[in-house]
């Protein structure tokens, strides 16, 4: 039995990365999981197979267990555009009935300096990251607050909590994610629909660990436990809020190994 039996969970960005992790374990407690994407319907359809095939080895051997049932779905989705945001909600929830967890972790980045920084650098980011997000729950609040209950999960990053350097457009999505999720919560807290976010630090993924080593031991130097995240710590703390975090809402964990307190 998992924590998650019965529910039903929508991932943006949830073939590669972050959110393929969060993906994944939301899977292991049980969950329905959307994988949702935009261009790289391979990763996604990847994640999507290793989800399934891991619920057919879970139950190969349960009496009566449905080993054939479809456990994860990709869908495509440039959730930066408000009606494909609004669809892939749609599609989910009349696909398997509910809707339980929303977890808002497309993102981008387009760093430049603010003095070299275009209007389309600015609006690429704050489209896909904070806009995105507003996009997503507005659709996502409706069956939520039908079924009252509803969990969404927003990642934001320890960047929208302090400054770095090239990253103002980048700082302000992911700050206003935390401000958004704020007042969200307050409005929903009466249909027992809680809103939290999640900010990690420097996260040993794909992009990370393009960086150059010398670049990496420099930051890693700053940070107090001395070495980089690994998504599946971030995915850990969505499990913690999508099953066991019933009275918290309006909150943000910082998932980033002491980088930013």
């Amino acid at each position: 039995m998992g924590k998650l039996d019965g529910r039903v969970a929508i991932v943006t960005g949830g073939g590669r990365g972050i959110g393929k992790s969060i993906a994944i374990a939301l899977a292991a407690e049980g969950a329905k999981v959307a994988v949702n994407y935009n261009t790289s319907s391979a990763r996604a359809e990847q994640v999507v197979s290793e989800i399934n095939a891991a619920w057919r080895d879970r139950t190969h051997n349960v009496g009566g267990a449905d080993t054939a049932e479809e456990r994860a779905v990709a869908v495509k989705a440039d959730v930066s555009k408000p009606d494909e945001a609004r669809q892939l909600i749609r599609s989910v929830h009349e696909r398997w009935g509910r809707l339980d967890v929303l977890v808002n972790n497309a993102g981008i980045t387009r760093d430049k300096s603010i003095r070299k920084m275009t209007d389309e650098d600015w609006l690429e980011v704050i489209q896909t990251n904070l806009n995105a997000v507003f996009f997503c729950t507005t659709a996502a609040m409706q069956p939520m607050i039908e079924q009252k209950y509803g969990r969404i999960i927003n990642i934001s990053s320890m960047n929208g909590q302090t400054s770095a350097f090239g990253q103002a457009n980048y700082g302000a999505s992911k700050g206003g994610i935390i401000a958004f999720s704020k007042t969200v919560a307050l409005e929903l807290a009466k249909f027992n629909v809680t809103v939290n976010v999640i900010a990690p630090g420097f996260t040993l993924t794909d992009m990370l660990a393009k960086v150059p080593e010398t670049v990496q031991d420099q930051i890693k130097s700053k940070i107090p436990l001395g070495r980089f995240g690994m998504p599946e710590e971030i995915a850990k703390a969505v499990i913690f809020l999508a099953a066991d975090a019933d009275y918290i809402t309006g909150a943000q964990i910082n998932v980033n190994g002491g980088a930013y307190m």
